[in-house]
């Protein structure tokens, strides 16, 4: 008789990194997320408002 390909029940990951994936993913994230705010806060103070402003709006233009 075959048997099935996959067992009746999941096979559990009990090591010490099993639930870290998602939590570095997280941090890593978070961590690009605080950079992109810091680079636009460093053009705002940078070049002003209204530059800091058509910058955005050229790149957004370029893009579409």
């Amino acid at each position: 008789m075959a048997q099935p390909l996959h067992p009746g029940h999941p096979l559990q990951d009990n090591s010490s990194t099993a639930g870290r994936a998602p939590t570095v993913l997280l941090l890593a994230g978070a961590g690009v997320g605080g950079l992109i705010v810091l680079g636009a806060l460093a053009l705002w103070f940078h070049y002003g408002s209204q530059v800091f402003f058509e910058m955005i709006r050229t790149g957004f233009a370029a893009c579409f």
